[in-house]
């Protein structure tokens, strides 16, 4: 019996971080009515899942207002789309509140490029125009369809995912997240825009691709 007790802890501990896995994964529950973010107050770099609370004497309802997805975004750029976010750094009164949205804008046939969320799902719903979408599993498999406009798409927390405009005219799209602050990664920019620079040798066997061709792709990226 002695001999068999580490299994059993062993085993008790994997059951608890299991069940445990699920909370850890999201934005911790709120313990207060609101905790309007104190952008000010901030001394340093340090972040613990959000911001300081404002003062409730302080809170006004301009706190939780924001127009910022009210206007298209610039979509003159290479890939042709834009996003706008209205999170927790634009949003005060979003802090510890779990939830936060952009505007995504595309010119004719512009492409939100793959990416993923690593903090949140994401729902889409489609305001003007048509997108073809779809993310890819853990094991490959591509979940893709066309979506019109007042159509829906779901991309799960963390999973590669993208949008394209499949018109000759602009398209318009409304994503929610179920985080305050999803983060975003997008796959292009995390390869070849790191700083320091991801090793082209690393890249070159990843891609199985020449050394020379990674250079030149990073050269389209040149480090934020």
């Amino acid at each position: 019996a002695p001999k068999q007790l580490p299994a059993v802890l062993l085993a008790a501990c994997a059951t608890l971080l299991a069940l445990a896995a699920p909370l850890l994964a999201g934005d911790p529950d709120m313990l207060q009515d609101v905790c309007v973010a104190d952008y000010k107050s901030l001394g340093g770099p340090l972040r613990l899942n959000g911001f300081p609370c404002k003062r409730p004497e302080n809170v006004t309802a301009d706190d939780f207002f924001s127009a910022a997805l009210a206007l298209p975004g610039n979509t003159g750029n290479p890939v042709g789309s834009a996003v706008t976010a209205a999170n927790v750094e634009k949003l005060p009164g979003l802090n510890t509140l779990g939830v936060s949205m952009s505007r995504v804008d595309y010119a004719p046939w512009g492409v939100n490029p793959p990416h993923t969320h690593p903090r949140a799902t994401e729902i889409i719903y489609v305001l003007e125009g048509s997108l073809d979408v779809g993310f890819v599993t853990t094991t490959g498999k591509l979940f893709a369809r066309t979506v019109c406009k007042g159509e829906l798409f779901a991309f799960p927390r963390g999973l590669v995912h993208y949008q394209k405009n499949n018109g000759g005219a602009p398209a318009a799209a409304i994503s929610a997240f179920n985080s305050q602050l999803p983060g975003t990664q997008s796959l292009a920019l995390a390869m070849f825009a790191a700083s320091p620079p991801v090793p082209t040798d690393v890249l070159a066997r990843a891609l199985q691709i020449d050394g020379g061709l990674v250079e030149a792709i990073k050269s389209k990226f040149p480090p934020k």
